[in-house]
């Protein structure tokens, strides 16, 4: 969210801390980035959803936009968002608190970071076993086990070539100017290819050119976009359809089971992954991140929809949308 601020233009302060600040209300659930943002009536509220909070800044500040202006498009690009917010973010989690390397580099600086840190070798070392002690039985609130590990890392790593094919020839996922969705995965690729060692190691490794890419998204502000920047909807490159394939693959089947497991009242979902079984406790937000696309799915155009149809044909997304 720092870096979609400084490619916006956006004026922001920004306070590290993990447990609020002062004088200002608390986030409802705490979590990070919390935005201070004016509500109707002029007072401050803790606003934490990065999705929503994007689309109050496209409709509060003018010009240098990360959301299409053709709506189509703009469903492609929020399609891609949700699986960065939702589906990568398993990714980053499951490495961080399951490989040794991992483990012990997160839990110690994540001690030392939060309010300052522990200043002698013993409290750190007893900070970090507490964080890695209550981070890594939050495993399975991802779907991350021995049976899922697999699927997990297989699809980071296929993820990693789509990207490393498509910045060959395009700058960003949605032409040459960044959409909602190039900021939703950078910031789950700054934690996988620039801060944990496995996964870091592994982007380095196959796609130097997403390494490269997380490097220079952190700050865009120099970037001058123009309209004619965005893609064309009518012809994709066949790399940004091969990341609508994994999307498909990887994501639409968890949201599909989720929805039905919300709406049969069950507390886990039971799906089929990449030909693998999957099991995870049920969510009710990514119920909602499945209620939101379908809601702008028949929120557009006619002509608009097909031309969306037919981009998601045969990359397994259409499922999302169909019935």
């Amino acid at each position: 969210m720092v870096a979609l601020l400084r490619y916006r233009r956006i004026a922001y302060r920004l306070v590290l801390s993990v447990t609020g600040v002062p004088g200002l209300p608390a986030a409802k659930p705490p979590l990070l980035p919390t935005f201070y943002l004016p509500d109707e009536d002029g007072a401050l509220q803790a606003v934490t959803d990065s999705t929503p909070l994007i689309r109050r800044f496209e409709a509060e500040f003018a010009g240098r936009a990360v959301v299409p202006a053709d709506p189509a498009l703009a469903l492609i690009d929020a399609l891609l968002e949700d699986f960065g917010d939702e589906w990568l973010t398993k990714a980053m989690f499951h490495y961080r608190w399951t490989y040794p390397a991992d483990i012990h580099k997160a839990g110690r600086l994540l001690a030392c970071w939060r309010g300052g840190g522990p200043h002698d070798d013993a409290s750190l070392d007893a900070a970090a076993a507490m964080v890695s002690g209550r981070q890594i039985p939050r495993l399975r609130y991802v779907g991350s086990n021995t049976g899922t590990g697999p699927v997990i890392e297989a699809g980071y790593r296929r993820v990693l070539l789509a990207l490393e094919e498509h910045f060959r020839a395009h700058r960003f996922l949605m032409g040459g100017r960044p959409g909602a969705s190039d900021f939703a995965i950078y910031g789950q690729l700054t934690q996988l290819a620039q801060f944990d060692p496995t996964p870091m190691a592994l982007a380095a490794e196959i796609a130097p050119r997403v390494c490269a890419w997380v490097m220079m998204m952190q700050d865009l502000s120099g970037l001058e976009p123009t309209d004619a920047d965005w893609y064309d909807l009518r012809h994709l490159p066949a790399s940004l359809h091969k990341l609508l394939r994994e999307t498909g693959r990887l994501y639409a089947p968890l949201l599909l089971a989720n929805a039905q497991a919300l709406t049969a009242g069950q507390a886990q979902l039971h799906a089929t992954i990449d030909g693998q079984p999957w099991v995870q406790q049920a969510f009710a937000y990514q119920g909602k991140c499945l209620a939101w696309l379908r809601r702008d799915h028949q929120a557009l155009p006619a002509e608009a929809r097909e031309r969306f149809d037919a981009a998601l044909a045969g990359s397994g997304c259409e499922a999302l949308f169909s019935g």
